[in-house]
């Protein structure tokens, strides 16, 4: 978001009462993006992709169909996942940083900022581990990833579990408006100026920013994550996606709308959604209705980062339609 975004991040890092780093060298909460000065533990790797190298970590386990988790952005690493590699008591859970973000290599290329991208370096990373098949968990932009991932793979996909899902970009921003009325008036007002002069740096503009955040963002925030996050999320792919705000998108995602695709799914679905969320739990149930066979869990207490405000719910449910979905492929007699 400009400069919004790191600000907001900031001033909810100091109001959960960690210390914010004054800046990226003298941090050591986080790691810095490409970093190979130390060996990477067991587990961790990087592959080089177009444009650089991404970093992944396979949590192991030797039965069930293994599990692949895409986080949301575009721009923000996949620290906030780290309580879904719970599910590697099961399966292979795979978390990895999508190229320019988190502890992957660092691009400020644009050329590198579309869909088409991210899905050839999702497919790079199944076929280096070998999977011939994955299930996948999509957050928020990383719903998207692995929609689009489907319809350009479908074999590759035993499931796919949509959390937050930003499948519509014009319905999300209409509804992000709607969510900003129910902010203060000084923060309401701080929008309407930045979006009217188009100046988003005021001192005024993050602290709006900052309280749609506690409100609908995440509301039980892990703060080494978040502080993981600010340190290594990648401005430039943010903005040129997204746009500005969550109240105003002029990125490439701006026209983004997946409906017409939905009733095509052809793998269990299942559904996620805090029951704060921003991406609205209305439109989640109706893109669920669009989707054959699609389930849907709303997750009690929660914002739109449900791994920390509904942790053992979020793990709970994912659990358990992932271990429906092995049983229901077993059955066909699929691997």
């Amino acid at each position: 978001m400009r400069l919004s975004l790191p600000t907001a991040l900031l001033f909810l890092l100091v109001a959960c009462g960690e210390k914010a780093p004054s800046s990226r060298a003298d941090s050591a909460a986080a790691p810095t993006q490409g970093d190979t000065a130390q060996p990477l533990p067991a587990g961790e790797a990087r592959l080089a992709v177009e444009g650089g190298r991404i970093w992944y970590k396979v949590s192991q386990a030797d039965t069930g169909t293994s599990l692949i988790l895409l986080h949301g952005g575009p721009g923000v690493g996949s620290f906030y996942l780290k309580p879904l590699e719970a599910l590697a008591d099961e399966r292979s859970v795979v978390r990895y940083d999508q190229l320019g973000t988190g502890k992957s290599d660092p691009t400020s290329d644009t050329a590198l900022f579309t869909i088409a991208h991210f899905v050839r370096e999702l497919e790079a990373l199944r076929a280096h581990l070998g999977y011939e098949r994955v299930h996948l968990l999509g957050h928020s932009w990383g719903s998207i990833l692995a929609l689009e991932y489907y319809r350009a793979h479908p074999a590759h996909v035993a499931s796919l579990t949509l959390a937050s899902a930003a499948l519509d970009i014009p319905a999300w921003e209409r509804n992000a408006k709607r969510l900003a009325t129910t902010l203060s008036a000084p923060a309401q007002r701080a929008i309407r100026v930045a979006e009217a002069t188009g100046k988003f740096d005021s001192p005024e503009y993050p602290a709006a920013v900052g309280e749609f955040y506690e409100k609908y963002q995440f509301r039980r925030p892990v703060p080494a994550d978040l502080d993981s996050i600010m340190q290594t999320m990648n401005e430039a792919m943010y903005n040129y996606m997204q746009g500005p705000s969550e109240f105003t998108i002029t990125g490439t995602l701006k026209r983004y709308d997946a409906t017409p695709y939905l009733k095509t799914i052809a793998v269990p679905t299942l559904y996620t959604v805090g029951e704060f969320d921003a991406a609205d739990p209305a439109t989640i149930r109706r893109h669920a209705a669009m989707t054959p066979g699609a389930k849907v869990a709303v997750l009690r207490g929660a914002a739109h980062l449900t791994t920390w405000d509904a942790t053992e719910e979020n793990v709970r449910v994912v659990r358990e339609f992932l271990r429906a979905a092995d049983g229901a492929a077993a059955k066909r007699g699929v691997r």
